[in-house]
């Protein structure tokens, strides 16, 4: 039985990572440059905003899901630029790719390691633009498929 929360915290890291693979051979995605920059409609990011949970745990940005809520108004022009730059550079904030991991105990004995999963902690704003950019696709998909 490990103890002291590095080994835990070791336990933890080998359990998960037998699991899960790495490989980092990614096709290479051809994009078709149309010309028109993305652009994401300011309503969107608003209906995001207010859908947002008051009680969303916080990520590496400390932002809550509470000060998005009251701050809708005045954050959706921002968001909705931020989101623009960020698709039309492809380029993602560095902040954006790293994740607080932390385990929770899915069922049964808690001093079984098999027991726990991981869970990631992003930033509110990240999970917003993931939803806004999701639905954008959805939107093209159906598009294209018609």
């Amino acid at each position: 039985m490990v103890t002291d929360p590095i080994g835990k915290a070791n336990s933890l890291n080998s359990y998960n990572a037998s699991l899960f693979s790495c490989e980092r051979n990614n096709p290479q995605i051809q994009t078709t440059e149309s010309g028109n920059p993305f652009t994401i409609s300011i309503n969107i990011i608003r209906k995001r905003l207010s859908a947002t949970g008051k009680k969303k745990s916080v990520g590496r940005d400390g932002i809550s899901g509470e000060i998005l809520n009251l701050g809708v108004e005045v954050l959706t022009p921002y968001l909705a630029r931020l989101l623009n730059i960020t698709m039309n550079n492809n380029v993602i904030p560095g902040d954006w790719k790293k994740y607080l991991v932390v385990p929770f105990c899915k069922e049964g004995d808690r001093s079984v390691v098999g027991n726990y999963g991981p869970d990631r902690l992003n930033s509110v704003v990240c999970k917003l633009i993931e939803h806004v950019t999701a639905g954008y696709l959805r939107e093209v998909w159906d598009w294209v498929v018609i």
